[in-house]
């Protein structure tokens, strides 16, 4: 590989950047040296996919995006700029014009979906007693708790907001599954994996939280993609 594209990581409702700690220093430990995690505000879509393409603008060269969860509906609606080489998505929405993360969820409501509650600022919550069982089953409950104490939540409206012109219709695109998924339906993820015409599909006997809990698989498949796009 000639060059190694920037990778821009994009978290999803619940957690925050440092979600992607442990697959940062694996993409480093490969020999990536532009890395970020951007922080997204989770108040809508809109401004969600705004940030996100501020820091695609800021790189020289070619991006590779990467969403976890709701952060794949926001590459699918920032991945359209003429910097970004490829879309890879982790446990991800993959919505198509039109169409937002809550429609899909209603497909095949997800096992946890009962543990997400408003509260009186119209922010939604998943219930820290419920959030090892529904969020990240297979990490330890010590890491769990952290995760749950620290969890970033979104404005109840953004899982409503739709797509407009998904950038994976004309973006190269991967994606992994997470087949113990209690958050996003495993059903639901090959739908929309198959929908994409991903040029490769990778499932893993994992929970929600792939990036804390199969950093190493997660790393690997970004690098893959990363090779592909940079021949």
């Amino acid at each position: 590989m000639s060059h190694k594209p920037t990778i821009i990581l994009v978290h999803g409702f619940w957690g925050g950047a440092a979600h992607w700690g442990k697959v940062i220093l694996e993409l480093a430990h490969r020999g990536y040296q532009s890395v970020h995690a951007v922080e997204l505000p989770l108040t809508s879509l809109a401004e969600d996919a705004e940030r996100t393409r501020k820091m695609v603008a800021q790189q020289k060269g070619p991006v590779l995006l990467v969403g976890h969860s709701y952060g794949g509906a926001v590459i699918t609606e920032a991945g359209d700029q003429p910097n970004v080489a490829g879309l890879v998505y982790i446990a991800a929405f993959a919505p198509d014009a039109g169409e937002s993360p809550a429609a899909i969820t209603q497909r095949h409501p997800p096992a946890a979906m009962a543990n997400i509650e408003p509260d009186s600022d119209s922010y939604l919550w998943l219930k820290a007693d419920k959030f090892h069982e529904s969020f990240c089953q297979d990490i330890s409950l010590e890491d769990a708790f952290v995760l749950a104490a620290t969890q970033k939540a979104p404005l109840a409206a953004t899982f409503g907001d739709v797509v407009t012109v998904p950038a994976w219709r004309k973006k190269p695109s991967w994606y992994q599954i997470a087949s113990d998924d209690r958050m996003i339906a495993p059903e639901n993820q090959a739908a929309m994996s198959a929908r994409l015409g991903a040029r490769r599909v990778m499932t893993l006997e994992a929970n929600h939280a792939l990036p804390q809990s199969k950093p190493l698989e997660v790393a690997a498949f970004i690098d893959e993609a990363a090779m592909a796009v940079s021949k």
